[in-house]
């Protein structure tokens, strides 16, 4: 491989680097992509799990962000149904907040700005009878509406981006690094190490920096230190426990500081808060929500739901750092979420494109835009463009409507599987969890059984198919059984993850 020429090289295994590779894959380009550490492994895996316009965005009249970004979400459901579902969300009107009026007319342009088509539209509720207002404090809040978003698997969302790029023959490699790079004429040459210290030349004629909260590390890396670009880094932290409300709405909540924070449904048993913004500064590598972060997160809560929240209730916590355009605002929440490209292509050398900013939600059309600044150096590649709207990601080929459906088939097939785990299956993998259960008759012939419904042969699967490695990598971002796994357990997993070829750095063709 080392000789081969590829037209295309990307640096970051997020989603943004993902979802470039499968697009520039799908276009008949050939494409490596590298990653220093796993899939998903920085910020791509610790979002809010929302695909969303952004309701607040309006404030600051990022019209075209939302806009771009609401369209998005009935485009992700539909060729995502397995990891991307419809979210009704209440946002409970705080009286000396935004007043009423406000929050309607804003809700009035979310529904009608992207071209909503399935989606259910806002409506009214009262919050002084039923059970959306029944975990809310007592006869603070009467009034509230519901709009619609939609729910993301984000980790996996990113992994099934790679798992489809390397499908189409992408190069995926994890725990890779690129250590620097330079120019040779019409080439870009990076040299990129694994952890054994082995060290191998990549040759492309393009260069993608996609390196997220790493994005000015890796230009330094390349010897492209002076970009005009820049990155602002903004700390979010989350918080998990145990599940608060019965019900499936998710609240939006209004903070007297302008910030907002979600309390979403989260993995059946639990509830997700989150998020904080707040400037970063320190190790990229030792991301972590501070005390402070998860005070205010209980604060959050505490003035509008029933029952007090404090840092002890909490069972998980996850941070990330956003890698921002930096736009100048004066505060974190005000900073845009919207994406810019730096291309630096000096006449007759090889081109350089870095990526600034972005959000998940709208990673595929970032990817589309980032390939239409790169097409006149790939001419033949116009004809091609626009085609992951339609293309299902792997395992998604089920219609939006069709996931409960799946999930009947698969317990016909194999009856010895329970509900929650049939549904955790086909809500993580789709039409492929097959693949993971093969001709298996009973729960004795998918292996070993290592706690929380993870099985031999989903671990297997994970390992060969999707560039697990690590223990980590299965629990805490190709799923969350970390939440239902033991310590003990985690480090069973973690063994055999050793023994089964851990050091492996490429997934099998799947």
């Amino acid at each position: 491989m080392a000789e081969e020429i590829f037209d295309v090289a990307i640096i970051g295994g997020g989603v943004n680097g993902c979802g470039l590779a499968r697009d520039a894959a799908g276009r008949g380009l050939t494409v490596y992509l590298c990653d220093k550490g796993d899939l998903a492994s920085g910020t791509s895996s610790a979002s809010t799990k929302l695909i969303h316009g952004g309701l607040r965005y309006l404030e600051h009249y990022d019209f075209r962000l939302v806009r771009e970004a609401l369209m998005e979400r009935e485009t992700l459901w539909a060729i995502a149904p397995h990891l991307v579902r419809p979210l009704r969300i209440i946002l409970p009107y705080h009286k000396g907040l935004r007043p009423a009026w406000l929050l309607r007319l804003g809700l009035f342009v979310y529904d009608h700005l992207g071209g909503r088509r399935r989606l259910p539209a806002t409506r009214t509720v009262r919050l002084d009878a039923g059970e959306f207002g029944a975990p809310l404090r007592d006869g603070a809040f009467k009034l509230g509406f519901e709009f619609s978003d939609c729910w993301v698997d984000d980790a996996r969302l990113v992994a099934l981006n790679a798992r489809d790029a390397a499908d189409r023959g992408a190069v995926i490699e994890t725990r890779t690094e690129a250590v620097c790079g330079r120019r040779d004429g019409a080439l870009w040459l990076l040299a990129v190490a694994t952890p054994d210290g082995s060290r191998r030349t990549i040759r492309a004629r393009c260069l993608v920096n996609a390196g997220g909260p790493w994005v000015t590390n890796i230009l330094s890396a390349i010897g492209q230190p002076d970009a005009k670009a820049k990155v602002r880094l903004v700390q979010g932290s989350h918080i998990v426990i145990r599940r608060r409300f019965d019900h499936d709405r998710c609240y939006l909540l209004q903070n007297a500081d302008g910030r907002i924070v979600f309390v979403i449904p989260y993995e059946s048993d639990f509830t997700l808060i989150g998020t904080t913004d707040r400037d970063f500064q320190g190790n990229l590598l030792s991301v972590s929500a501070s005390a402070e972060e998860i005070d205010y997160l209980c604060a959050a809560v505490g003035d509008y739901f029933q029952l007090p929240l404090s840092p002890g209730d909490v069972v998980w916590s996850y941070s990330g750092v956003r890698p921002l355009y930096d736009d100048g605002a004066d505060n974190p929440q005000a900073a845009t979420r919207d994406y810019a490209f730096e291309l630096d292509a000096p006449k007759g050398q090889a081109p350089l494109l870095s990526i600034f900013g972005g959000k998940i939600t709208t990673y595929r059309r970032l990817a589309e835009a980032a390939l239409a600044r790169l097409t006149p150096y790939f001419p033949g590649v116009e004809g091609k463009a626009g085609w992951t709207a339609r293309a299902a990601l792997p395992g998604g080929d089920v219609p939006i409507d069709g996931i409960d459906s799946l999930q009947a088939d698969l317990c016909r097939e194999y009856p010895f599987l329970s509900a929650t785990h049939a549904r955790r299956l086909v809500r993580s993998y789709g039409r492929r969890s097959a693949v993971i259960l093969g001709s298996a008759s009973s729960l004795d012939d998918l292996g070993r059984q290592f706690g929380a419904d993870l099985t031999e042969a989903e671990v297997r699967y994970l390992i060969d198919c999707e560039w697990a490695r690590s223990a980590e990598d299965v629990v805490w971002r190709r799923s969350k059984l970390g939440l239902r796994m033991s310590s003990e357990q985690i480090g069973e997993l973690e063994n055999f993850m050793r023994m089964a070829g851990g050091a492996a750095r490429t997934a099998l063709a799947c």
